[in-house]
């Protein structure tokens, strides 16, 4: 079984389960990058601080239906909460809650949710903490704060809603799967007025008000002998234009479903294990090797293939401007060429991994390391 990590970690029957890979000893090396082309000019705008990070943090910036906002919301495992301006990296406020966190942060703008170890949803206001509820299983997925209400995914693969102002349950909506799931984020999202979530292989569009099913596209199915093999999950970092969204299977492949109509645009056969980022015309994303491809949004042909980066642990990439950017597991950040993948520059951090794939916030762009590092970047020509 092909991995992109050294560490894969599994849920099985409420029991996390961590496997070893061969491919930690037996990866090959990856290249030598050389000397850095340097023709891209990136300024450290600011940094800031975070604490140490070993969840599947979800940086959410501010703006709605795509939109980019100028706030950053992050989280640490030791329960720190914070909103940073993008502009300067300044809090504009910073909180606990008091215990260690496994998903986060969801956001609308006002509102801010996450999801502790101890399978409680908090959700805070500026800060202070609004409530918290006790959930029926772990969660790995950032919560979706979206139309006065929370969405949670849970990893025994059952969606839940909840009042935004008083907690209360509205409704919950259980699905039986296969025995395990990515200890990683899933896909959780609003598309107009349909929450799309990923199901195992599944992309589901729900009813919002009640949790009953519109639609339901198979990306990729089952198949094996064993738990390990049979093991499908759609992954966190889906690439939308408009109505139609586009997502990772783990392992499997990718695909684009018109969320609108309920109907599969097309799907492929693809390695990856994280996610997609994309614009109207081309998507991007790592293959578990650390390929990097570029696929055709109209029918997923390929539009070209990178191999500068394989064997470097990638995470799921960000376009901006007239770049792909990347991190890596060493804390480089890549800046390819949009249009072939040929490199532009790099970036270096504290040395740590990425926490989480790149993300746009008004005009800078910012990651997070796992040990809790924060960069401001602004892109010049």
């Amino acid at each position: 079984m092909n991995k992109q990590r050294g560490w894969i970690h599994f849920l099985l029957a409420g029991l996390v389960l961590v496997l070893t890979s061969c491919a930690s000893s037996d990866r090959p090396r990856p290249a030598e990058l050389g000397a850095d082309p340097a023709l891209l000019h990136v300024q450290t705008a600011w940094t800031a601080r975070v604490g140490r990070i070993d969840f599947p943090l979800d940086i959410k910036v501010s703006g709605n239906n795509g939109s980019i906002g100028n706030t950053v919301w992050l989280a640490s495992s030791d329960g720190e909460v914070a909103a940073l301006d993008a502009r300067t990296g300044t809090d504009i406020w910073r909180s606990r809650v008091h215990a260690r966190i496994s998903a986060g942060v969801g956001s609308d703008g006002r509102y801010a949710s996450v999801v502790t170890a101890d399978n409680e949803l908090v959700t805070l206001d500026a800060g202070q903490e609004l409530w918290r509820v006790r959930l029926t299983s772990q969660v790995f997925t950032a919560p979706l704060v979206a139309g006065g209400r929370v969405f949670v995914l849970g990893a025994d693969r059952s969606v839940a809603a909840y009042d935004g102002l008083s907690g209360r349950r509205l409704w919950r909506n259980t699905r039986t799967g296969e025995a395990l799931v990515l200890r990683q984020s899933g896909v959780l999202t609003a598309v107009g007025n349909t929450l799309v979530v990923g199901l195992s292989g599944h992309l589901v569009g729900m009813n919002p008000d009640n949790g009953d099913v519109v639609w339901d596209i198979a990306i990729a199915n089952s198949r094996g002998t064993n738990d390990i093999e049979r093991m499908v999950d759609l992954v966190g970092g889906i690439s939308r234009d408009g109505n139609i969204v586009c997502v990772r299977a783990y392992q499997s492949a990718l695909g684009c479903v018109d969320a609108a109509r309920g109907r599969l645009v097309w799907k492929r056969s693809a390695s990856g294990a994280v996610g997609l980022h994309g614009d109207d015309n081309t998507l991007y994303g790592a293959e578990g090797d650390g390929q990097l491809l570029a696929w055709r949004r109209s029918d997923g042909e390929p539009a070209w293939t990178s191999d500068l980066l394989r064997y470097r642990d990638l995470t799921a990439p960000l376009i901006t401007g007239q770049a792909v950017v990347v991190g890596d597991e060493t804390g480089l950040v890549h800046w390819l060429a949009r249009m072939d993948g040929k490199p532009l520059t790099r970036t270096a951090t504290d040395g740590s991994a990425l926490a989480s794939a790149p993300v746009q916030a008004g005009q800078t762009i910012v990651v997070v390391t796992r040990h809790g590092s924060v960069y401001g970047w602004m892109p010049g020509p």
